[in-house]
């Protein structure tokens, strides 16, 4: 049985943060139309601002992918032009988070250009449909089909990336998302990923890992006490208390509740059986996070798997906490951990067998 509680409580620095934000940071009390849209016209803004000073070092090419249902989604690549043009390059795709509701192409922006740029990779920046336009799993196959549109066209002069050295990224519902397309394809489980190329590698940042209404069969069961839990301990926590994850949840109108070890909602109950041979992974964890043991229980599931891994904890603070940039001093632990992570991903890793959890 696992007790994670000595991740939690805040550090100093978050205090003093938390006193300027509002109690309903999100504003779900509202049209949910007006919501979303003041919250990714601020991630939009912030985005394009962070773009500036970047733009003129990438070559920047936007996409239309043709969906299994019929639709089309967008994607957004950026190459970074200190590389030659002959040279096919690694490529990290990136699925936002946003609890399947916020989030667009555009909010995407500064952060991947930036990625690309420090690590040297390509960058490929998927927007998959969102709540409560589009219920579960519309989501999840978005993501399958924009990896195999990748594959379809890694070698055209605008990304002409390698196809042996594709990385998958993703933050909170993103790394759910990531976790997912790696999982299912591993297990030969989608006809769009079982003839692709392996993944490299997978890094998870802040993942939902489970489904909220069958966390009771499922991680709470490697749990020693219920109150130890992440979700009891962290269910008033800041960004993402338990009544927004419930929220956001809801929006995805899953019905019937799927089975504990469903693939797509409850990746973290998979087994060792099932998760040995995975790529090398990376996982960040939030100590303030409700979220925080089913990315850890994940993680310990793949050390034993022997699969290799690197997971860090960003002990003192929440959920969805780099939103607030420098005024944290760990937000550069979160940049370094994707960072660093592409560039260990790539150069093959091996695993310990160990489940060690890097305190930051």
């Amino acid at each position: 049985m696992c007790d994670f509680s000595q991740y939690g409580g805040p550090s100093d620095e978050w205090l003093a943060v938390e006193k300027t934000i509002p109690q309903n940071l999100f504003g779900i009390d509202a049209d949910v139309n007006a919501v979303k849209k003041a919250n990714n016209d601020r991630r939009e803004n912030t985005a394009a601002e962070g773009l500036k000073p970047l733009a003129s070092q990438l070559k920047i090419e936007t996409y239309t992918i043709s969906t299994r249902d019929g639709s089309t989604i967008e994607a957004r690549s950026y190459r970074p032009l200190a590389k030659s043009a002959e040279e096919k390059l690694p490529v990290c795709v990136h699925f936002h988070g946003g609890g399947f509701f916020f989030g667009t192409l555009s909010s995407e922006d500064a952060v991947c250009a930036d990625l690309a740029l420090k690590t040297g990779v390509i960058v490929f920046n998927v927007n998959y449909r969102h709540t409560p336009d589009f219920a579960f799993p519309t989501a999840w196959l978005d993501a399958q089909d924009a990896f195999a549109w990748l594959h379809a066209n890694i070698s055209t002069p605008a990304i002409n990336g390698d196809p042996l050295k594709v990385i998958i990224e993703g933050v909170s519902a993103g790394g759910q998302l990531s976790a997912s397309l790696v999982l299912e394809k591993h297990l030969g489980k989608s006809d769009v990923l079982k003839d692709l190329p392996p993944i490299a590698g997978q890094i998870l940042m802040i993942p939902a890992l489970a489904w909220i209404g069958t966390y009771d069969e499922g991680p709470l069961k490697k749990i020693v006490s219920p109150e130890k839990s992440s979700l009891h301990e962290n269910a008033n926590a800041p960004i993402l208390p338990r009544n927004v994850i419930d929220w956001f949840m809801g929006m995805l109108k899953v019905d019937p509740p799927p089975p504990v070890d469903d693939t797509k909602l409850n990746i973290v109950n998979a087994t060792i059986a099932e998760t040995k041979g995975l790529p090398p992974t990376v996982i960040g964890v939030a100590g303030l996070d409700p979220l925080r043991d089913e990315a850890l229980l994940y993680g310990k599931t793949l050390a034993e798997a022997n699969v290799p891994t690197d997971i860090r904890l960003f002990k003192g603070v929440p959920h969805g906490y780099r939103r607030f940039g420098d005024a944290l001093e760990v937000s550069a632990d979160w940049d370094r951990c994707i960072e660093e992570g592409v560039a260990w991903i790539l150069g093959n890793p091996q695993a310990t067998g160990k489940f060690d959890v890097k305190v930051l």
